[in-house]
C-alpha cells in the first residue's frame, strides 16, 4: 500500500514539474530558433541628397544609357524578421561609389553620370530582392563596400554595409576592423563568378 502511494506521489510530482518547467523550456527553444538580426553600421556621409530620377534595381542602365565600367554584379537575397518570416512590404535600398571611387553627392564631386549609384526595390512575397550593379571598389581609406538600407513604410529598420570576402583592404578598414568576429561573418560576403558577372547573396534579418 505504501509503495503504491509512493509511486503515485512520484508520478504526480513529475507531472507537476513538466507543467511548471514546460513553458520555460518552450521559451528557451523559441529563443534559440530566433534568427540573429543583421548588424547595423553607420550610414556614412554619401547617402544621396537627391535621389536619381531612375532609382530602380538596375544601377547599370538609365534609359538608353549604359554603364560599362567595372565588374557587373548581382546582389540578391531575402529580408525576413527574427522569426524567419518574409518581411512583406519592405523596400531595400543600396548606394555605392562608381568604378573611380566617386558617389553621387555634393560632398564628392566627379561621379560618373552613367552610373546610377543608388537603387531601390520592393521585396516580393517571399521577401526576395535583387540588384544589378558593379562589384564595389576601394576609395580613400575604405575597403570595397556597398551601403544598404531596409525600410518598411516610413520606418527605417536597418542601415548597414556589406564587404567583399577576402579583400586585403578589409583589415585596414576602420569600420570593418572594429566589427566582432560574428558581425564580420554576417556582413562579409563571398563574391562568386557567374556567366553574366559576379553574384553575392545577402540574407537580411531585421527586428521589427
Amino acid at each position: 500500500m505504501g509503495s503504491k502511494t509512493s509511486l503515485l506521489r512520484r508520478r504526480l510530482l513529475a507531472g507537476t514539474a513538466v507543467l511548471v518547467g514546460g513553458p520555460a523550456i518552450w521559451r528557451s527553444a523559441l529563443a534559440q530558433s530566433r534568427q540573429r538580426p543583421t548588424p547595423s553600421q553607420t550610414e556614412g556621409p554619401f547617402y544621396p541628397v537627391e535621389l536619381p530620377s531612375d532609382s530602380d534595381a538596375d544601377l547599370l542602365v538609365q534609359g538608353e544609357r549604359r554603364y560599362t565600367k567595372g565588374q557587373p554584379l548581382w546582389l540578391e537575397g531575402t529580408v525576413s524578421d527574427v522569426e524567419g518570416r518574409a518581411l512583406r512590404g519592405a523596400a531595400v535600398e543600396i548606394w555605392q561609389c562608381d568604378q573611380n571611387g566617386h558617389y553621387h553627392h555634393p560632398g564628392d564631386p566627379g561621379a560618373d553620370p552613367l552610373f546610377q549609384g543608388f537603387g531601390r526595390v520592393a521585396v516580393n512575397t517571399d521577401g526576395a530582392y535583387r540588384f544589378h550593379t558593379i562589384r564595389p571598389v576601394a576609395y580613400g581609406g575604405r575597403s570595397p563596400h556597398i551601403h544598404l538600407k531596409v525600410k518598411l513604410g516610413t520606418r527605417e529598420l536597418l542601415t548597414t554595409q556589406v564587404y567583399v570576402q577576402g579583400d586585403p583592404g578589409n583589415a585596414r578598414d576602420i569600420l570593418w576592423r572594429y566589427l566582432s568576429t560574428e558581425d564580420r561573418a554576417a556582413l562579409t560576403l563571398p563574391f562568386e563568378s557567374a556567366a553574366d558577372g559576379q553574384r553575392a547573396r545577402f540574407a537580411i534579418v531585421v527586428a521589427t
